[in-house]
């Protein structure tokens, strides 16, 4: 097959949870460009029908839904809704995530919160997914993790700043890889392939203290931008890595090289 045919998203139908955030309207507008049918939901409808209009405007075929991945009957809509309108689901891309805790010394009551969320509700809205991609007759489930669940942080770097490393983010996120690998032999028999993304830190104009000290440290010397995730979601959606299959792949410019 043609390279360009293996990396074409023709004809899929692709959700993608959190499609309004940086990455994820970045990885929304790249999975549209690769000609997919791409639905977009959250909880911030609003936001999402914003991004997801400007995109239409150029020709892109892009829908918002709206989605809490916290509320099970929530997550029963959307899949009903999917399947109604789009007749099923070809690709899942599992990037939503809650951020209730900014610091360490947060009350416990923001660590169980993150829990509802980005453990029991990620789950959820992965297994209910899961079942539609089955019914189509296979497809591809891929989670957007982090560095920060594969490595410490290094709190030098927040230094001088308002900045900090919650823990909740790290256990989610390392979860998140751990049940990458879980879900990639549980699957396989439906001929779903399931991977994982870790990105490195993402530029959103953080304080110049900790810019000059992450991209210092980096061999690339800066941090990622929205583009760069866009091939690589591209590339794992698509037949291009039909035989990879359970595999976490960091993108953080070399920082862990």
């Amino acid at each position: 097959m043609h390279v360009k045919n293996l990396l074409s998203l023709k004809n899929k139908v692709i959700l993608i949870t959190g499609g309004a955030g940086l990455y994820g309207s970045s990885m929304l507008e790249a999975l549209a460009e690769a000609d997919g049918k791409v639905i977009t939901a959250s909880r911030s409808l609003e936001n999402a029908k914003t991004i997801v209009d400007e995109m239409k405007s150029r020709g892109l075929d892009v829908h918002a839904k709206y989605v809490d991945q916290a509320d099970h009957a929530s997550i029963i809509r959307l899949k009903d809704e999917i399947q109604a309108e789009f007749g099923g689901l070809d690709i899942f891309i599992n990037n939503a995530v809650a951020r209730p805790m900014r610091k360490y010394t947060d009350p416990l009551e923001a660590f169980a919160e993150s829990m509802r969320v980005n453990a029991t509700g990620m789950f959820d809205i992965t297994r209910e997914m899961a079942d539609l991609i089955a019914k189509r007759g296979g497809g591809t489930i891929i989670n957007i993790a982090s560095m920060q669940g594969m490595f410490g942080a290094d709190f030098k770097l927040y230094e001088g700043t308002e900045m900090d490393s919650p823990p909740d983010y790290h256990f989610h996120k390392g979860g998140m890889i751990a049940l990458t690998k879980y879900l990639a032999r549980k699957l396989a028999p439906q001929k779903i392939r399931v991977n994982c993304i870790s990105p490195g830190g993402l530029f959103s104009n953080q304080p110049e203290p900790f810019l000059s000290r992450y991209k210092n440290k980096v061999p690339l010397g800066r941090m990622a931008g929205t583009d760069d995730i866009k091939g690589l979601i591209v590339f794992l959606a698509s037949d291009a890595s039909s035989y990879i299959n359970g595999e976490n792949i960091l993108m953080d410019g070399g920082l862990h090289a």
